[in-house]
């Protein structure tokens, strides 16, 4: 078995790669990039792939909390097969050593196929605590320390960097590392492509830039072992 983990999980709703096929993804584009300079360098690292963006997690419902919140030793039969997409997802991030999300930005906000894969994990008991009768705060992370998290992110128009004319409208990043960090993952990078409904040489000059940037961003962290 390895000792480094990689979770890699697509959430676009494009199938496709752009570059490769009409309308593909920007954010799979980026994400696939990260991904095999990676393993180009560190090729006995396990990659485990989730595509919620094809095989979206069932969303969280009556019956999701009723079975999360009840005791492990308590659930039924029931309970426990509401819970087992759940297990498999939270396992997998649990093992992981380095999350690389590929969240394109959906009416500003992440993908609900997104959503419903953090709604999975974030699980008192395994991904958080919770003790209303504890001192202080109540609630508090359980992720194992160490892992990082990557979001690679397109959005249609430009200005959603921080400072940028849009900057209070980029609800993505925000969208993820909030929900992460509650749980324990609090070392995040992030990269962007804009100009995607431009369609013109600011979309290619963006792509670009992004591109070189997560190939400096992986020998980075490469190089930070």
């Amino acid at each position: 078995m390895a000792d480094f983990r990689i979770l890699h999980i697509d959430s676009s709703a494009r199938r496709g790669v752009s570059g490769e096929q009409r309308h593909g993804s920007h954010s799979r584009r980026l994400t696939r990039r990260f991904v095999e300079r990676w393993l180009a360098a560190r090729p006995e690292d396990e990659l485990v792939y989730r595509d919620v963006g094809g095989q979206p997690p069932s969303p969280v419902d009556h019956d999701w909390i009723a079975a999360a919140f009840t005791p492990p030793e308590a659930r039924g039969a029931d309970a426990k097969a509401r819970l087992l997409e759940s297990d498999r997802l939270t396992a997998e991030l649990l093992a992981a050593d380095l999350i690389v999300i590929g969240a394109p930005m959906y009416n500003f906000g992440v993908p609900a196929q997104l959503k419903a894969w953090i709604d999975n994990v974030v699980r008192v008991g395994l991904t958080f605590g919770f003790d209303r009768a504890r001192e202080g705060e109540p609630y508090w992370p359980m992720l194992p320390e160490g892992k990082r998290l990557v979001i690679l992110s397109a959005r249609g128009d430009h200005g959603y960097d921080p400072g940028g004319r849009l900057e209070a409208s980029n609800l993505v990043e925000a969208g993820i590392r909030v929900p992460m960090a509650y749980i324990g993952l609090t070392q995040s990078h992030g990269l962007a492509i804009e100009y995607d409904e431009f369609a013109d040489q600011r979309l290619a000059g963006s792509i670009a830039a992004a591109e070189e940037g997560v190939d400096r961003l992986v020998d980075r962290l490469l190089a930070a072992g």
